[in-house]
């Protein structure tokens, strides 16, 4: 198989989708303060050309191939714009053997065309953010091993420890269905049920990235003053399903300085979400990212 970076994919993102996918993630929530878009709306741009890199590598393989989510660390210099043309770079970083069969590291770096920026036009050349995917495709094998697959840079490092808080959401049906149709990940385990326990599962299941969205919003409230455009990284790793009906905690760790959080989300099975960082800037940074005043 060939491990050349995919086809670029380029596309205008619009104020609607930029607001539907942040009301379906706070669907619990207070409405937003402002009309910022989520900083994991990223990973939604980046979602379809990682979807038809993973077809691609494993197109040889005879048999079917799911693919299970393990890990996410999403870098932002700046969240996206509405009326932006992004692009989305996608590199193949590596694969590896495992008994169920192959795990891959993918990194996507997103350029924007500088619309909507108050800056200088050298924004647009630069990636406004990188996001490296941890995936296991269950089933394949063709695919030979290669690279890396260590993942994304540390996680910032905290200082000190100050209040811990922990909020407990209840995932519903209809959350799950409102974040499928925002992120257009329409996976059916998220929203058959039939499909869900033919997978293995005992209901539909929530998207692993709607809960760490949904992390990055109490996050933002609690310790950004409401201003996504504070959040500079987003990191965590799946452990296991979550499922509707069931309590959700999150449980959150700010550092000292609030510039570091800490956070794990369980269910009463046990974690859903380990190892989970968002990293803030110390300042408001709305001017930059070209929301309005």
């Amino acid at each position: 198989m060939t491990t050349a970076p995919a086809p670029a994919a380029t596309r205008t993102v619009t104020a609607e989708e930029i607001a539907a996918y942040r009301g379906a993630v706070r669907a619990a929530l207070p409405a937003a303060r402002d009309e910022l878009a989520s900083p994991v709306h990223a990973f939604v741009l980046a979602h379809a050309v990682a979807e038809r890199t993973v077809a691609a590598l494993t197109a040889d393989d005879p048999g079917p191939v799911s693919v299970v989510h393990l890990g996410q660390d999403i870098r932002c210099r700046r969240l996206v714009r509405p009326g932006e043309q992004v692009t989305v770079r996608l590199d193949v970083l590596g694969a590896r053997r495992e008994p169920r069969g192959i795990r891959v590291a993918l990194r996507s770096r997103l350029t924007g065309d500088g619309a909507g920026s108050t800056g200088s036009t050298a924004d647009a050349a630069e990636p406004f953010a990188e996001l490296v995917t941890s995936a296991l495709l269950v089933g394949a094998s063709c695919l030979e091993p290669f690279g890396e697959i260590s993942g994304g840079a540390a996680a910032p490092a905290p200082t000190g420890a100050a209040e811990p808080a922990t909020v407990v959401h209840e995932p519903t049906v209809e959350w799950i269905r409102r974040y499928a149709l925002a992120s257009g990940d329409e996976n059916p385990i998220h929203l058959d049920a039939d499909a869900a326990r033919a997978a293995g599962f005992g209901s539909v299941i929530a998207h692993g990235m709607s809960v760490l969205a949904l992390a990055v919003e109490e996050i933002t409230d609690r310790y950004a003053d409401g201003d996504a455009a504070r959040i500079r990284g987003i990191g965590g790793r799946f452990s296991a399903p979550v499922a509707p009906g069931e309590p959700l905690r999150f449980d959150l760790q700010p550092d000292e300085a609030r510039r570091v959080v800490r956070f794990s989300c369980r269910t009463p099975a046990g974690p859903a979400v380990k190892s989970g960082w968002v990293e803030l800037t110390g300042h408001a940074a709305r001017a930059q990212n070209g929301s309005r005043p």
